[in-house]
């Protein structure tokens, strides 16, 4: 099944899963969390903090479950074709780092996962700040941008199950 949104691309529905979960937290940074801040000003002290705090790098947990036997091909296409925008992207700044772990041993198909990339953003508004610069990355690094649909719109056809995770660090000392 295939979404079509007007006059943009045909999505896959993970694809378009994704991109409104993605632009729901956006939006509830936007308009739930900033006003907050705003509303009662701080003490200096805790300004300032808040404002380190948004400069914190932000990470988000992508978790890509292939169908069964196609966890090799989905990883073969990511690396050759979404992974090389993901660099131009940490090379950027937009992003610090990129990285990719799959399980070691099995699990249950419901838990099943086949690979976990992190991605670092350099903070909260980079990795919800419109990207304009994706699209060019993607013709620069792909000139027969017919083969890369065509690769990319099977790495989508293959997957199973796509999720997102945006994660904070939990203080464990004190």
């Amino acid at each position: 099944m295939k979404i079509t949104l007007g006059k943009f691309s045909t999505l896959p529905p993970e694809r378009v899963l994704c991109t409104v979960v993605l632009l729901g937290i956006g939006f509830t940074l936007v308009h739930e969390v900033q006003p907050m801040i705003h509303a009662n000003p701080l003490p200096a002290a805790e300004g300032q903090a808040e404002e380190k705090h948004t400069e914190r790098p932000f990470v988000v947990e992508y978790y890509y479950k292939a169908k069964w036997g196609h966890a090799d091909e989905f990883i073969r296409l990511f690396k050759k074709n979404h992974y090389p925008v993901l660099k131009k992207q940490v090379d950027s700044g937009r992003m610090l780092r990129v990285s990719a772990v799959k399980p070691r041993y099995h699990a249950t198909e419901d838990g099943r996962w086949d690979y976990r990339v992190t991605i670092v953003f350099k903070n909260v508004e980079a990795a919800f700040a419109p990207h304009s610069e994706e699209e060019a990355i993607k013709k620069e690094l792909f000139p027969d941008q017919e083969t890369f649909r065509a690769e990319e719109e099977r790495r989508f056809e293959i997957l199973q199950a796509h999720w997102d995770v945006p994660i904070d660090d939990v203080e464990l000392e004190h």
